[in-house]
């Protein structure tokens, strides 16, 4: 996985409209979430959150506990300033998600932007520890990585691609898969991209 200099490069290269993961609005992260059936003031993290505005909608849909987790020290900065005042109701972690001590525990993980990038068997390793250190048992996660029919790299790195059996065993039997959709993402440019998204109960 690459080091925060690659991604502030990436950030501040594109505008956060312009990155290809880019979404107006999260629709397949916003249903999955509502299928938990956490409340408002349960504890959610967004790791690899970035500049994404899967925040914004969580703060309209009355969300009050959110953390929001990225290496990227300039992601986080476009969509606190994107937010305005709202921004101070996040808690914002420019922070490695490997490195682990991301403020929890957290009663839903959500990541869009990180495991696919854990092409190393030791990185996937490290990202379960540090998962099962932030969501205790009955805590929920929600992950979404490239499909086997989505790109083999993105911003320039490789990817591992996934069906959600597959991910399902990285995770190992500390989770229990719950829920899987399948979507096409279109990015800014007009391309189209398999997602798959997976929610999972922690065991």
């Amino acid at each position: 996985m690459a080091g925060r200099e690659h991604w502030e490069e990436v950030y501040t290269a594109k505008a956060e409209d312009q990155v290809s993961w880019f979404q107006e609005r999260p629709t397949c992260s916003l249903e999955l979430i509502r299928a938990t059936g956490l409340g408002p003031a349960e504890r959610l993290v967004d790791v690899g959150g970035g500049a994404s505005r899967l925040v914004d909608a969580l703060l309209e849909e009355g969300y009050r506990d959110i953390t929001v987790v990225d290496i990227a020290g300039t992601a986080l900065a476009q969509a606190r300033a994107r937010l305005g005042a709202r921004a101070a109701a996040v808690a914002w972690r420019a922070a490695d998600v490997l490195a682990g001590g991301l403020g929890g525990p957290f009663a839903l993980w959500h990541d869009r932007a990180v495991f696919h990038f854990l092409t190393a068997a030791e990185q996937r390793a490290r990202y379960r520890e540090v998962l099962e250190a932030e969501v205790p048992p009955g805590g929920q996660v929600i992950i979404a990585t490239f499909a086997h029919d989505g790109p083999e790299r993105c911003s320039g790195l490789p990817v591992a691609r996934y069906t959600p059996e597959e991910l399902a065993a990285e995770l190992g039997p500390g989770c229990e898969l719950l829920e899987t959709r399948a979507e096409r993402h279109r990015t800014p440019a007009g391309a189209l991209q398999s997602f798959i998204f997976c929610r999972f109960r922690r065991r």
